[in-house]
């Protein structure tokens, strides 16, 4: 099988191909090589690798600067997606995608549902979704894995941001009112190859039966400041040191951003249970074995 795999140098695009890179022949295109901010070439480029699956979790994830560069995200996280979709719907050819916790509003305290009514409060919320819908309207089988709170020991993202912030200052100050579940790449990239991989079946027939939206994130639930937490003491265990005295929780409104973000990320995950039959880890027990991982390069 020909697998092309957009974003292998991002976090879950690398996490995949160090899982997928010894089961299939992966075509892993740099950014420059498949661009999708020109999704006018992308086809083209298709008709040149001919795969037999596509993943793709490459995405515009400034949510910030989308505010002021709507076209760009559009471009990346809706266009794209859909040429992408098009292509493989007109050949059979399965699709995996993959979206955000960012299309709900975070209204409430009850976890969004795979079918739950997207209510997106930014732009980059807004081209996720519309992403989301371009693929659904292709008609090809795919699969949309709905993630949040997505980090690892590599790259930039939340984790590596609060060792850095705890080596240097005496106090912290982190969001308290968004919950979610923390997610890593890992978690992801271990779950989506036990979905495509079920013994003796086709993925896309599979697609067409058990595809659509699934949510796939990490089990329970924390904020930004119980996050933050659990990184200080879960490393402080393992022997690391930092400047940082005390770790304040704080409203979101105390710090302030120009993309809003929902109060409530927290993603039901009986889909995934039900149609793949797949339990995911507790977001504790991906954290220490990142963390593991993080220590050790320290």
């Amino acid at each position: 099988m020909k697998i092309l795999l957009t974003g292998a140098a991002g976090q879950v695009g690398g996490a995949l191909l160090q899982l997928l890179q010894d089961r299939a022949n992966v075509v892993a295109p740099t950014r420059e090589t498949f661009d999708l901010s020109q999704p006018a070439g992308l086809a083209e480029k298709l008709d040149s690798i001919v795969p037999d699956l596509i993943i793709n979790p490459a995405a515009y994830t400034a949510v910030d600067r989308a505010e002021d560069e709507r076209e760009a995200a559009f471009r990346v996280n809706a266009e794209s997606p859909g040429v992408i979709a098009q292509w493989a719907a007109r050949r059979r050819v399965p699709l995996v995608h993959f979206s955000t916790d960012y299309v709900f509003d975070g209204s409430g305290d009850r976890p969004w549902r795979e079918d739950s009514a997207p209510r997106p409060l930014s732009v980059y919320g807004e081209s996720k979704l519309a992403g989301d819908q371009a693929i659904a309207e292709a008609g090809g089988p795919h699969l949309i894995a709905r993630t949040s709170w997505v980090y690892a020991a590599t790259g930039a993202n939340f984790l590596k941001t609060i060792v850095r912030l705890a080596g240097e200052r005496e106090e912290l100050r982190i969001v308290a009112d968004q919950i979610g579940a923390p997610t890593t790449a890992g978690a992801i990239a271990r779950a989506m190859i036990a979905m495509l991989q079920p013994a003796g079946e086709d993925v896309a027939a599979m697609f067409g039966r058990r595809g659509g939206i699934v949510n796939l994130v990490c089990a329970g639930e924390t904020s930004w400041h119980g996050f933050a937490t659990a990184i200080v003491s879960g490393l402080q265990s393992r022997g690391a040191t930092f400047a940082v005295k005390q770790i304040v929780p704080i409203a979101s409104g105390e710090f302030p951003v120009k993309a809003k973000r929902p109060f409530n990320s927290r993603l039901d995950l009986s889909r995934l249970r039900e149609r793949f039959d797949i339990v995911m880890p507790s977001w504790q027990e991906a954290l220490d074995r990142e963390l593991d991982v993080l220590k050790a390069k320290m």
